[in-house]
This record gives structure tokens, C-alpha cells and sequence, in this order.
């Protein structure tokens, strides 16, 4: 991966004099922000990337000190929820330097959650860092039980060194959340087993609708969260709640197991209206809506200037744009994406 330099300084924004919290045209207060470190991953997810992807040249993305930086002036603006993504974050060289830098926030209270999505491959060896560092919950995706079939979805992966790094997330004290694509023919008879399985460990399960991004989000692989909810009914008590963790899940209780299930459904249920998130990408391109394409380039005002007028501006202009909500829909006549770039590239 190369060899990558800590930052020689981090950026405390004590104040951002002049510069009100951010809120959008619809009067949502933008208080969490999801941020890819990487477009790499060890994986190659069938619904998220291409087997022979073409990554991005190390030049164009954004340094540990450049992250550090951007995070802070979000955190300045009023985020109070940080998750560090992907491609792998935990493939990052050095990243744990900006767990590192970014867990000054947690101490001063001007950040409420530091976290980050995984696909557990690296938990056995960062478990007990990210715990350190102040992260206390994690989402791990993990679509199937099935060593054989685990290897097929992920292609490269290796089931038992990711539920080895959940027994370690486990044991270093942090809550572990699963996330599960509903892929159709493929996970969709493991719902079941899944949930008594993560139940059973005291992890929570949220279902996820594979979304329709990149030539990867084929047709063939949607499977419709109303109909797996319908089919879970048949076996299992499941009461809605009004549990939210910041998130666009929407949970139930599962009676016979006391533990919750989530469901993310991008296509057949709009969860927009209270959308407070916005996402970075590791080159600095902020996506204010997962389901559009607009976007804004904060990596050009970062770099321009070491003070942040130019990046305060340039994140209020985009703001501003901050769509009602997504245009994610399945192209059934076309048989294509509602976007042409790929999951990894924008960040779980």
C-alpha cells in the first residue's frame, strides 16, 4: 500500500467564528458525515465491486493529515456523528492515526460518536486500537454464514477470519452491528439464521436492498425488503419500534429472541425525509445525496489555502444543494443502475 506519513499536525477548531451549524434548504441540521479513507478493499463484493477494479491513483486521494483536517471542520460546522468508511478503512496504512486525531473530539465533547463500517477482515488486529481510540460500536458486513457461499459473494474473503474479528471487536468491549445485503437467489434463505445468530451474540442485524450503483447493481440481484419482511413475519413476532441510531434503519423487535432487526430500503420505502447525513469520498468529493450524482469538490479549496474560509465556503455552497431526497430506482426496461459509480467509491 506505500508507506504513508502520521500527520505532523492536527486541526482543532475550537471555534468556527462566523460560521453557523450547517443546515440544509429544508431546514435538516447536517450533524452526521460518513467518510471513505479508501477506495481499496481485500474484498470484491459481487454487489459492490467489478473483480478487476481499477483504484485510484494514491496521488489523488486525500492524506491522513488532509482527512484529519476535512473531519474537523465538519465537526467545527456541528457533525457530532463520524464513520469512517471505505472500499476497507482498516486497510488504510496508518489509519489508525486518525482514529487517533479525530478521538481529541470525543474528549472535548464536540463529537458524540466516532465509528466506522468494516467487512472484519482486520478486526483481530485493530480491535483493541479502535476501542482505545474511543470507537465503542461498529457495523460489520457480513452477508452470509455459509463459508462456501461467503467466498462466492466476496470473492476473495475467508469467513472464518471475520467472525474471528467479531469475537475480538466482541472482546474489546465494542457493540457490534451486522449489515446484511438481501441479494435474491443467493442469502435469501439465511435471514433466519442470521438474525438467531446475531441475536444470539448480542449483535443487532440490519437488512440492506442492494442498491442500484455502478454495473455491478444488477437487476438480478434486488430482492425487495417488503417481501423478506413478509416471509419473516410467518416465523418470527416482529414489533415495530421507534429506535433510531442516527442512521436511515428502521428497526423491529424480533419477539422470539429480544433482539433487533433493521431494515434499509432504499427502493421500496424513501427514508429521506429526515436524511441528516452527507458523505466524503477519499479524493474530497462530498456527495450530499448517495442517490444523486451532484456533488462538490472539497479537496481543491483544502489544498488551496491553510486557513478554512475556502473550505467553509465551498461545504455551505454545496449544502445548499442538498437534495428532498434520492433518485434511486431498478431501470427494468434498460437493465442498468440508477448511478454509474460503484459503492466503494462513495463509501458505506
Amino acid at each position: 500500500m506505500g508507506v504513508e506519513l502520521e500527520p505532523t499536525k492536527t486541526y482543532d477548531l475550537d471555534a468556527a467564528p462566523g460560521y453557523p451549524a450547517l443546515v440544509d434548504p429544508f431546514g435538516r441540521d447536517i450533524s452526521y458525515l460518513r467518510v471513505s479513507v479508501t477506495d481499496r478493499c481485500d474484498f470484491r463484493c459481487v454487489y459492490c465491486m467489478s473483480e478487476h477494479m481499477a483504484f485510484l491513483p494514491k496521488a489523488d486521494l486525500l492524506t491522513l493529515e488532509e482527512l484529519d483536517r476535512l473531519c474537523s471542520a465538519f465537526v467545527a460546522r456541528g457533525v457530532r456523528k463520524l464513520r469512517l468508511s471505505g472500499g476497507e478503512p482498516l486497510v488504510r496504512r496508518g489509519i489508525m492515526t486518525l482514529f487517533s486525531t479525530q478521538s481529541r473530539h470525543l474528549a472535548t465533547g464536540r463529537l458524540d460518536e466516532l465509528t466506522l463500517t468494516t467487512n472484519g477482515s482486520q478486526l483481530a488486529r485493530y480491535a483493541g486500537a479502535l476501542a482505545a481510540n474511543g470507537v465503542r460500536r461498529i457495523n460489520v458486513s457480513l452477508d452470509t454464514l455459509d463459508a462456501d457461499k461467503f467466498r462466492a459473494i466476496t470473492r476473495w474473503g475467508e469467513l472464518p477470519h471475520v467472525l474471528a474479528g467479531i469475537d475480538a471487536a466482541q472482546a474489546a468491549g465494542l457493540k457490534v452491528k451486522i449489515n446484511t445485503v438481501a441479494l435474491k437467489g443467493v442469502n435469501e434463505d439465511e435471514f433466519p439464521r442470521l438474525i438467531e445468530w446475531a441475536h444470539g451474540s448480542g449483535m443487532d442485524l440490519t437488512l440492506i436492498e442492494v442498491m442500484p450503483l455502478g454495473e455491478i447493481g444488477r437487476l438480478d440481484q434486488y430482492l425487495p425488503l417488503s417481501i423478506v419482511r413478509a416471509r419473516l413475519n410467518e416465523r418470527f413476532s416482529l414489533q415495530d419500534t421507534d429506535d433510531r441510531t442516527g442512521g436511515p434503519a428502521r428497526y423491529v423487535c424480533v419477539g422470539e429472541t429480544g433482539g433487533r432487526l433493521g431494515f434499509i430500503t432504499p427502493l421500496t420505502h424513501n427514508f429521506c425525509e429526515s436524511c441528516n447525513r452527507v458523505r466524503v469520498t477519499c479524493t474530497g468529493t462530498l456527495y450530499m445525496c448517495l442517490g444523486q450524482e451532484d456533488a462538490a469538490d472539497l479537496r481543491k479549496p483544502l489544498r488551496a489555502s491553510e486557513g478554512n474560509e475556502l473550505l467553509f465556503a465551498a461545504i455551505d455552497e454545496a449544502i445548499s444543494r442538498k437534495p428532498k431526497g434520492h433518485d434511486f430506482i431498478i431501470d427494468r426496461r434498460h437493465q442498468r443502475p440508477a448511478l454509474g459509480r460503484h459503492m466503494s467509491v462513495t463509501g458505506g
